[in-house]
């Protein structure tokens, strides 16, 4: 099998499986941020009403819907790669068996990223439906929101996985969403902006991998082209990077221990 496609297979055998338990765990995925989406958006909303964006107010349900949307993406994508990477890593030894046949552990590793990004896609995508029929927005523009939110889902499986390398057991990932997503989710903009946030936490949040995110896909929500798509785009894909290379070092030093 050529060297570049040898991750297909494994990544083919996670959609497989997938598919057996697809409805409920796509209910899984879409239920908290919808939830999140109909208490706050509507509840919240009716009091707030409109949120400045730039130069104009939008209804503070789309805000939140531009901003869930990104962090759902990252929710999915990391909840994938840490808990069910970590099962066929560590618990099911399924990466061992895999790796009895002519596929390398860099291989594996790069379709359980890979998995897991697309399995975001699957989610958001639901997601965007039901906003769609709730008629949050319907800029034609929110199609090229896809492949920024697939971009998403692959810089937060590739930092997910570092975590997956570190761990011993499933209670070590509380750290990770406690300590760096749980921050990041009040941090980047999802639920207010960031303008409200004191001068400092402005200029850290900026950096954030999901604020790149919330930054490319409201203004699409919005029916607007994003400012500064380059540098946000280049963020993201640096986090991606650095965070696969992290994760691959470490993964391999995990199996040689």
């Amino acid at each position: 099998m050529n060297n570049m496609v040898r991750w297909w297979p494994v990544f083919l055998r996670n959609l497989l499986v997938w598919r057996k338990l697809a409805i409920p765990s796509l209910v899984g995925n879409i239920a908290e941020p919808l939830m999140w989406l109909v208490a706050f958006g509507y509840g919240l909303g009716a009091l707030v009403g409109s949120v400045p964006v730039g130069r104009e107010d939008v209804p503070y349900i789309l805000f939140l819907a531009s901003g869930s949307i990104c962090m759902s993406a990252m929710n999915a994508a990391t909840f994938e790669a840490l808990y069910s990477a970590f099962s066929r890593m560590h618990v099911q030894k399924t990466w061992d068996s895999i790796m009895n046949a002519p596929i390398g552990l860099r291989d594996v590793l790069l379709a359980e990223m890979l998995w897991a990004a697309f399995k975001a896609l699957f989610a958001v995508m639901a997601i965007l439906l039901v906003m769609l029929a709730l008629n949050i927005s319907r800029s034609p523009m929110l199609l090229l929101a896809l492949p920024v939110l697939l971009l998403t889902g692959v810089a937060s499986s590739c930092m997910a996985l570092i975590f997956n390398a570190l761990a011993k057991g499933y209670d070590f990932f509380t750290y990770y969403f406690t300590l760096f997503l749980t921050p990041m989710m009040f941090l980047s903009g999802v639920f207010f902006p960031r303008e409200n946030l004191p001068l400092l936490l402005q200029h850290v949040s900026a950096w954030l991998p999901l604020t790149q995110a919330v930054e490319l896909v409201r203004p699409l929500f919005m029916g607007r082209w994003p400012a500064d798509v380059l540098l946000h785009l280049a963020v993201l894909v640096l986090y991606a990077a650095v965070a696969w290379a992290i994760a691959l070092a470490l993964t391999r030093q995990r199996f040689r221990a």
